[in-house]
């Protein structure tokens, strides 16, 4: 996720493993050259990222390595919700002859 104000300026990553975890958990954070990074990771990988200024401000201050705050479950189910139904579209496409 990247902030919208300066759409590099900040950036979480989140990873969500249900065989492993109950809730999505930050697995990058940072600032400037570090959101950079992740953001070109994202890209590189193939990954969407969702731009929500708000939900990065609020994200950002979680900790790498731990669980998203219960309060955030609905906001993060939905962009993975989102982001499920845009990966299956992209693989459909990509299985068409």
């Amino acid at each position: 996720m990247a902030s919208e104000e300066n759409k590099l300026d900040k950036a979480v990553a989140l990873l969500y493993d249900k065989e492993k975890s109950d809730a999505p958990r930050v697995i990058a954070s940072g600032r400037g050259v570090i959101a950079h990074k992740i953001i070109e990771t994202a890209h590189q990988a193939g990954i969407h990222i969702q731009e929500d200024p708000d939900l990065v401000e609020i994200l950002s201050k979680v900790p790498v390595g731990k669980d998203i705050p219960v309060e955030l479950y609905q906001t993060i189910a939905e962009i993975l919700s989102f982001v499920y139904q845009i990966n299956d579209k992209f693989k459909q496409n990509i299985e068409k002859p």
